[in-house]
């Protein structure tokens, strides 16, 4: 994981608990060749490659015609607080009203105010480790205790019910799931989530953070909430927001449904920090969700074709395995056999063949060995990619060779 390097003195120690996020500072070095002349294939960020639907930036053009640039209510206004949750009932069959949602500024901030407001010192936290790094990051800031889950390629990056049960202790206060996963694409069997849920029924004390953004692109099957479970309604905070699956990155608006004591106090963090989310963005989400969904199937779509071309031309390559993920835009190819680190190789590739990605520990610990592949790129670029690696490789395989 990133670190940013170490800071003044009079800096506050609570600042130097938060970690960087790795994709970034891949991208800033990769940005660097690229003014030196050096061609660069972008695979480190995870973003869709794709234009915001046009009927999404019409309704952002009419909103601010009409007004919608000023502060608008704290936790959102309620014509979207309510088309979230009807579609909450819709695609997660989520039983939920407005009272139970908030609309804030992108994904993170539900992780952040998650932690403020359920996590006190000394309280563990179970995290998926590959897992997104600003979870671990969230927690250390709240002075809660980061546990590690690990979330395995021998699982085919599925969730380990044995070894999650053996990490639950008396001081376990939050769990976090993610699924479809960033960084291995990994999916959440129902069968999993109806496991963990067994697990947890006689822990009444412990809550879940579900990060869902990336549930519309799920390529076989359906996603699973946990808050669609009657008994875990109340305990489950679940994240999503429109980054991933309407190529909003930028508009930097998502929203948490849980129940209306959290969002109350959702509330009071957002007053004394943010204040509220862009009012115009806001009335871009309601025709996000209630208008043609067409964009998000085309784009799923597309996310497959590459996702197919790609796995099977990875596994092509003497020394790379790749499981097949099922869901997100992201690949995690195993590369351990070269008998580099993940970051070492990472960094090698990036100087010597100018493809850019982002290393395993990056991620968390159990990272390592592997190797995340962005595929939100067009299928020349990953052609391209995919040929500047094999000829990485080979290279690799004759030093080997030399050496032995």
């Amino acid at each position: 994981m990133q670190e940013y390097s170490t800071t003044p003195s009079y800096i506050a120690e609570r600042v130097s608990r938060l970690n960087g996020e790795s994709a970034f500072a891949i991208l800033s070095k990769a940005k660097a060749l690229e003014e030196k002349g050096i061609d660069v294939i972008h695979l480190e960020i995870g973003q869709p490659d794709f234009q915001t639907p046009s009927n999404i930036m019409e309704a952002a053009d009419k909103a601010m015609a009409q007004g919608y640039t000023g502060y608008g209510p704290t936790l959102g206004y309620n014509e979207l607080r309510k088309t979230v949750a009807e579609y909450a009932k819709k695609y997660k069959n989520v039983d939920a009203d407005f009272e139970n949602v908030a609309i804030v500024p992108g994904g993170k901030p539900t992780m952040f105010f998650t932690m403020l407001t359920l996590v006190r010192p000394g309280d563990e936290v179970i995290y998926p480790n590959p897992g997104f790094p600003i979870y671990e990051s969230c927690i250390k800031f709240a002075e809660g205790v980061p546990v590690p889950l690990p979330i395995t390629a021998d699982n085919n990056f599925r969730l380990d019910i044995e070894k999650f049960k053996s990490l639950i202790t008396p001081k376990t206060k939050l769990i976090i799931i993610n699924s479809p996963c960033n960084p291995t694409g990994g999916v959440f069997e129902k069968e999993d989530i109806l496991a963990m849920a067994e697990i947890l029924k006689d822990r009444p004390d412990i809550f879940i953070l579900s990060d869902e953004i990336y549930d519309r692109l799920v390529f076989e099957g359906k996603a699973f909430s946990i808050a669609s479970l009657p008994e875990f309604k109340d305990r489950t905070l679940v994240l999503d927001g429109f980054s991933k699956s309407y190529a909003m990155t930028g508009w930097r608006i998502g929203y948490c449904i849980a129940n209306k004591d959290i969002i109350k106090q959702f509330e009071m963090i957002m007053v004394n920090s943010v204040s509220c989310t862009c009012s115009f963005t806001q009335m871009a989400a309601i025709e996000a969700l209630t208008g043609p969904q067409d964009s998000v199937d085309e784009m799923r779509a597309e996310f497959k074709k590459r996702r197919d071309w790609l796995v099977d031309a990875l596994n092509k390559i003497e020394g790379i395995s790749c499981k097949l993920p099922r869901g997100a835009f992201y690949a995690f190819p195993d590369i351990s056999s070269f008998g580099l680190s993940s970051k070492e190789f990472a960094d090698r590739l990036l100087d010597e063949e100018g493809v850019a990605l982002a290393w395993g520990t990056s991620f968390g610990e159990y990272g390592e060995g592997h190797i995340r592949i962005s595929y939100a790129t067009s299928l020349d670029n990953l052609k391209e990619a995919v040929n500047r690696i094999k000829r990485f490789t080979e290279r690799l395989n004759k030093e080997k060779l030399a050496v032995s």
